[in-house]
């Protein structure tokens, strides 16, 4: 398939390419070497421990991320949407293996860029090299926060630590990023059950909802002492 204008749109819209004029544009799609692939639903196109060899931009569609621990569970990370990079930090590490596994969820377009061309651009272009230690650098980020949730048991104890990685010290509100079945889904739990344990909380006055996406924070050490 052909990288028509609608997806050129998507590709620089992400950070990995942000504030890029016009003629950094044209110079990326001169220069990079990359290949399009459609995938359809169910498809699995990563497998947790295949070697990383490009960067990867998902163009059109969304993937699930999923990990085995060493017990052999399936553990969800994250649900990542087009348009993003995605396994960015590992494409130029020493032991550069995907840490997951990544599924279709709906049916996607993907560009890979091999990381030989992709290196040669970056190293002539300033921008792209900060962009892309930026984009690596809130990779490892999210991913830590994502693993520190996974290591308490309880959907209730998961609920309040994903609301205090998002809590600043001067404030008691707190902005979901995630809607009620994404965020089950981020935090590892069904969402009937995630939907029972957030009504437990607003009922005992330790949480109330200030509109859909928005969280205050009322017994704030009461909340603390349960992690």
């Amino acid at each position: 398939m052909n990288l028509n204008d609608e997806l050129i749109e998507k590709m620089f819209s992400i950070p990995l390419f942000r504030n890029y004029t016009s003629d950094m544009r044209n110079e990326a799609l001169a220069k990079l070497q990359y290949g399009l692939y459609e995938y359809p639903k169910g498809e699995i196109i990563i497998r947790q421990g295949e070697t990383c060899r490009y960067v990867h931009i998902l163009l059109q569609g969304k993937l699930n991320v999923d990990v085995l621990d060493l017990s052999g569970n399936e553990i969800r990370v994250e649900t990542i949407r087009a348009p993003r990079t995605f396994g960015t930090p590992h494409v130029f590490s020493e032991k550069n293996v995907f840490p997951a596994t990544f599924t279709v969820v709906e049916d996607l377009i993907l560009m890979r860029v091999t990381s030989e061309s992709f290196f040669a651009l970056m190293s002539n272009t300033p921008l792209l090299l900060r962009n892309f230690l930026c984009v690596s650098a809130n990779c490892n980020k999210c991913t830590m926060a994502r693993l520190r949730v996974l290591t308490y048991r309880s959907i209730r104890t998961r609920f309040i630590s994903y609301l205090f990685d998002r809590l600043t010290e001067a404030s008691n509100t707190v902005k979901l990023e995630h809607n009620q079945e994404q965020l089950a889904e981020y935090l590892g739990v069904t969402r009937p059950a995630l939907a029972k344990e957030i009504r437990k909380l607003i009922d005992e006055g330790y949480i109330r909802f200030n509109c859909r996406d928005e969280v205050i924070i009322i017994r704030r050490q009461a909340l603390l002492q349960m992690l």
